[in-house]
């Protein structure tokens, strides 16, 4: 019996990352579900046939490609990578410390470099493969409360591009969604009681987006595509 394709889904929490996990469970892959803890994604795994939840610090290099050496011994060699890692600390300059700064450039960038390496090899031997990065606006402006997070994210999009130049000749679809808006969480209802449902971005939407990219035919392959609800200003 031929093994499923797999999916690591890097950054996985109870919006897209969630999303993105049961959209591709859905396809018929095999689901890494990472982050830096594995208590929701457990109880995700339990939900989704051939799942499991990996403890991973995308920061880290040891721990990146520990987690990936598991992926492949446990479910075979990553065909698809939803990037959906990203921590920002919000503040303007004068209140931004330069741990913060760091963290959030770690996570974003650094760790998109680490978990690429971890995952070209096996893909250039196939000749295939998608990088698919949950990326921001963000990474286009900075506003004075994104000192952090701006910085980050432009980071991220520009080593996604420069990725995606490299590795596109060697049939590697890396792509990028720019997500402008706010995702519909019980949180961010919470912290936005007044705004109606046409404002929040929808995470199974995000994912639906995810999977269209994956499923490009290679003579017209997207690199950046804007995710956006209606009422959002733009």
């Amino acid at each position: 019996m031929a093994r499923k394709p797999v999916c690591a889904v890097v950054g996985v929490g109870p919006g897209n990352g969630a999303a993105l996990a049961r959209r591709f469970s859905k396809e018929g892959y095999a689901v890494a579900l990472l982050a830096r803890s594995t208590d929701f994604g457990q109880k995700l795994a339990a939900e989704l046939p051939d799942a499991r939840a990996y403890a991973c610090d995308v920061a880290d290099a040891k721990s990146v490609k520990e987690t990936f050496a598991a992926i492949a011994a446990d479910l075979g060699e990553v065909d698809v990578v939803a990037y959906n890692a990203g921590s920002g600390t919000w503040g303007t300059i004068e209140d931004i410390s330069p741990e913060a700064f760091e963290n959030a450039w770690r996570v974003n960038a650094l760790g998109l470099l680490q978990v690429s390496q971890a995952v070209i090899p096996a893909m250039k031997r196939k000749g295939a493969g998608s990088i698919v990065v949950v990326g921001a606006t963000a990474s286009r402006r900075g506003m004075p409360r994104t000192t952090a997070f701006a910085p980050a994210k432009a980071a991220q999009r520009s080593l996604a591009e420069a990725m995606a130049r490299h590795l596109w000749p060697a049939g590697i679809h890396v792509s990028l969604i720019i997500l402008d808006g706010v995702v519909d969480l019980e949180r961010s209802r919470a912290a936005m009681p007044d705004k109606p449902d046409t404002f929040f971005i929808k995470a199974d939407d995000v994912a639906d987006t995810a999977w269209w990219l994956t499923r490009q035919p290679r003579s017209a392959w997207s690199f950046e595509v804007e995710a956006r609800p209606f009422g959002e200003k733009w």
